[in-house]
This record gives C-alpha cells, structure tokens and sequence, in this order.
C-alpha cells in the first residue's frame, strides 16, 4: 500500500498537535513515501534556518539505508566511516540522529517522517505520534 497524500497530511496534523501538547519547541516535520518523493512539509512559525533540511535528511537517510535514524546514529557511533561514506554517496541527505523514523503497513516500508528542532528524542516522539494517528506502525530504529 503507497503512503496516500491524506495520510502524509494526518501524520503532520498529529505530529503538530503532540508537540503543541508537550510544549516543544518550533518543528520542521517532513513526510516521504517509499521512494523518497516528498509527500507533506509544514515548517511551524519560528522554526530556525535549516531545521527542514535537517528534518528532511533524518528522513530520506533512514529511508535509503533502511532503519530509523536512531540506529544510523548508533552505526554512526560503531561504523563512522561507512556512514560518511553513504552520506556523501546519498548527496549529503543523511543525519544521523533520532528524529527520523520510518513508517510502516505491516512489514513495508511505505515511506518516513523526518522531525527536527526540539532534542532528538522529543523530535522521534512527535513523529511515533503522528504515525500512529494515522494508523500506522512507527520503527525508529
């Protein structure tokens, strides 16, 4: 099942509305379908430069290597040459920290949700928040 435009647009509603609850910082939030092809951005008001970008590249870095960018980080820390490696090999689009989680149906990957501008955890909970509102399963790594 491909990741439909309305479910991108439930995940960043959701993933809005839990960290306006928790009181986080400004968010850039970023949706990808399988391909990489991006399906939904919001950058809230007074999100700082750049934050989308990072957001962006914590999604489309754990969509190319297939795992959430909590475990790029810990590859990161065990492997840090082959991480530098597929970031240059990927265009400089990986970040390898939480706050890119993948989503899936089942068991496929139907695309992921790059957060950043709060701690890389409170980024990786927003966006698990706004993947289960939309009914699907988060694996962040």
């Amino acid at each position: 099942m491909p990741l439909s435009l309305d479910a991108a647009q439930k995940i960043l509603v959701a993933a809005v509305a839990f960290a306006a609850e928790q009181k986080f910082k400004p968010l850039a939030i970023g949706v990808l379908d399988a391909r990489g092809a991006l399906k939904a951005f919001v950058a809230q008001d007074g999100t700082s430069l750049k934050r989308g970008e990072i957001a962006l590249a914590k999604a489309s870095g754990g969509l190319g290597l297939g795992m959430g960018s909590r475990a790029l980080m810990k590859r990161a820390e065990q492997q840090p040459f082959f991480i530098a490696a597929a970031t240059a090999a990927i265009g400089g689009a990986l970040v390898p920290v939480p706050g890119g989680v993948l989503i899936k149906s089942g068991d496929d990957i139907i695309g992921a949700v790059g957060i950043s501008g709060e701690t890389s955890d409170n980024d990786e909970a927003a966006a698990l928040a706004g993947i289960a509102a939309a009914g699907f399963t988060g694996d962040p790594g």
